[in-house]
């Protein structure tokens, strides 16, 4: 697999912004076979994702690109980043991100999904949350705990509470590991109605 940053030789793929996403969409799709085939990339970070858009489109042999980005606090500029990159190699995109994925046939095909739900602010965290099974009894405990910590002793940054109360729950599970990993063992569900909503927009973006 290339580096953080640099160009993938693949007819087809995916680009996020970190390891977290790469791990979180391979664990997923390997929950829902068969799925078609093509590379996840990590770009380390937003602004490597953004100017990688255009040369990872104009790459030699160049099929399919998808991008998988936080909206984080406004999804509005976050789209408009995204789709000006794409005005820039070309490729004209809609007013708004699709409710169930974009997708912009062409050559190369493009496909644009913003965590989590193309609708709203947030991140992958927002995403992944909603794969904690219904009903269970540890996250409640999990948020009230990151809760009560005094923010003189918050050691994560303001905006990633929801990261710590997810990694609080994750520590209570029979094999804590990272949220892709969580996934694979089974202690996420892979088959939710947003994680099988994202499983449908990369088959048909890939297909």
């Amino acid at each position: 697999m290339a580096g953080a940053g640099a160009l993938q030789p693949s007819e087809k793929v995916l680009l996020v912004e970190g390891q977290d996403d790469k791990h979180v969409i391979r664990h997923l799709c390997a929950r829902h076979h068969p799925m078609p085939t093509f590379d996840v990339v990590d770009k380390g970070g937003i602004g490597n994702l953004l100017l990688s858009i255009g040369p990872e489109i104009k790459a030699s042999g160049r099929k399919v690109v998808g991008i998988a980005l936080d909206a984080n606090d406004d999804l509005a500029p976050r789209w408009d980043a995204v789709v000006g990159r794409l005005r820039q190699a070309n490729i004209e995109s809609p007013n708004s991100p699709y409710r169930s994925g974009t997708i912009i046939p062409g050559k190369p095909q493009v496909g644009i999904w913003l965590m989590p739900n193309n609708q709203l602010p947030g991140e992958l965290e927002d995403f992944v949350e909603t794969m904690i099974p219904e009903g269970d009894p540890v996250w409640p405990m999990s948020k009230r705990y990151i809760d009560a910590i005094p923010d003189a002793d918050r050691k994560f940054a303001a905006g990633k509470i929801l990261r710590a109360k997810l990694y609080a729950w994750l520590a209570t599970r029979e094999a804590p590991n990272r949220m892709g990993l969580a996934i694979g063992a089974g202690d996420l569900r892979a088959d939710n109605e947003l994680s099988s909503a994202f499983v449908d927009w990369i088959r048909r973006l890939f297909r």
